[in-house]
């Protein structure tokens, strides 16, 4: 049974921007492999490695960032805290 299909890089920066999404470090992550996996047949060898782990460090960087967002980060549920502040990208937000 084949696997739903990979969106473009293009399709998942659309997507995340019309969820107001492209401000999380971790949906920007995603879209960086993306996109280095979308050019990778045209790099050499080297350079896509490179790429690659300079990617995997800054991921790393992030550290536990989701520790206290578990709902947010891994269900893509977001429920806002008691003290009220627009969502940034939200209509309340302009």
């Amino acid at each position: 049974m084949p696997g739903s299909p990979t969106p473009s890089s293009a399709e998942l920066a659309t997507y995340l921007e019309q969820r107001g999404e492209l401000s999380k470090p971790w949906m920007l992550q995603l879209l960086r492999l993306t996109k280095l996996k979308e050019a990778k047949d045209s790099m050499e060898p080297d350079a896509y490695m490179a790429s690659l782990q300079e990617a995997h460090a800054d991921l790393m960087r992030l550290g536990e960032f989701w520790k206290g967002r578990e709902q947010e980060v891994f269900s893509g549920r977001y429920q806002p805290e008691t003290l009220i502040e627009p969502l940034p990208g939200s209509p309340e937000d302009r």
